[in-house]
């Protein structure tokens, strides 16, 4: 029985790993140890399950199981991951449409005593229940970047970095600069669905000494979504790779490099002169428009030179 299976209860058990139970949106293979979850390419598949490809979900991060009528003769098999095993669904705090939802299986109806031996077998093996004490299901991997509405976001594994478009970035921003972010400095990210107002991706830092502001748009450690930027599948995967980041640097010690400087920023980082450039040329047009003050304006560009 490999996907196609009948309404026959199949005579071995999940201990003989490979089955494979195919549903609309993604196929599952089971192992003795965990599930795999690979997501069909299709032009009606969610773009957020193309652009997770496959996830290999360990059974140690799964609670429960269940199986429930779904729409238009069909019946829904899910997973139910333990708080805090996933990263890409802490990221998420419950924003996701029930479509987008990765730990879904769609069948048809005829496979309902198929889905409902699955999910008996997945249950009799099932041995921890609760929030999880570190990830278990791997998150997406660096390099990933996205563009926001203000600005390019990118994330290298180390280190996440804002750079801002002139066209849609705040006065605040364009004067803060471009920023970069090391994760050891960072708490966790907050993700606000593009799909919902206001959406946005703020990176929560350890130094709370100075206060975040309120609104994402002004805040240099934040870029917001809207108008067809930042949407759920690059943003969320880019979240949760951050966010495991974090959580990963958070369990080991912070150690010193005698390669950073002030703010363990990486003191031979040069920027490339064609986009300092730029960005002189941004901060003038700022300056011309009465956005940015005669002190500003000078006191920003000798920054900018200085990281030639």
């Amino acid at each position: 029985m490999r996907g196609e299976g009948t309404e026959k209860l199949v005579p071995h058990t999940m201990s003989r790993m490979g089955d494979v139970l195919a549903g609309f949106h993604a196929a599952w293979e089971f192992e003795s140890d965990s599930v795999l979850i690979r997501y069909v390419r299709g032009i009606r598949t969610p773009k957020l399950f193309q652009a997770l490809g496959e996830r290999r979900v360990p059974l140690e991060a799964i609670e429960g199981v269940t199986l429930s009528p779904g729409k238009r003769g069909t019946v829904v098999l899910r997973l139910e991951p333990r708080p805090g095993a996933d990263p890409l669904m802490e990221a998420a705090a419950g924003q996701l449409k029930e479509s987008s939802d990765p730990y879904r299986l769609v069948l048809p109806a005829e496979r309902e005593t198929l889905a409902e031996y699955y999910a008996d077998e997945l249950r009799a093996q099932l041995t921890e229940s609760g929030p999880a004490e570190r990830h278990l299901v791997a998150a997406p991997e660096a390099p990933l970047q996205f563009k926001a509405y203000d600005g390019k976001a990118t994330f290298d594994g180390t280190s996440v970095a804002f750079r801002w478009f002139w066209t849609g970035a705040s006065s605040a921003k364009w004067k803060a600069g471009d920023q970069r972010f090391p994760v050891s400095e960072l708490s966790g990210v907050e993700w606000r669905s593009p799909e919902v107002f206001e959406g946005h991706l703020r990176l929560l830092r350890r130094d709370t000494a100075v206060p975040a502001p309120a609104q994402a748009d002004q805040d240099p450690a934040a870029v917001v979504f809207g108008l067809g930027y930042g949407p759920v599948h690059e943003s969320l995967p880019f979240a949760a790779a951050v966010l495991a980041a974090v959580r990963s640097c958070s369990a080991v010690p912070a150690m010193s490099s005698p390669a950073a400087g002030a703010g363990g920023v990486p003191s031979s980082a040069r920027r490339d002169p064609a986009d300092i450039a730029e960005r002189i040329r941004h901060l003038g047009e700022l300056h011309q428009a009465g956005l940015v003050t005669d002190e500003e304006f000078s006191s920003k560009k000798a920054e900018l030179l200085a990281e030639l």
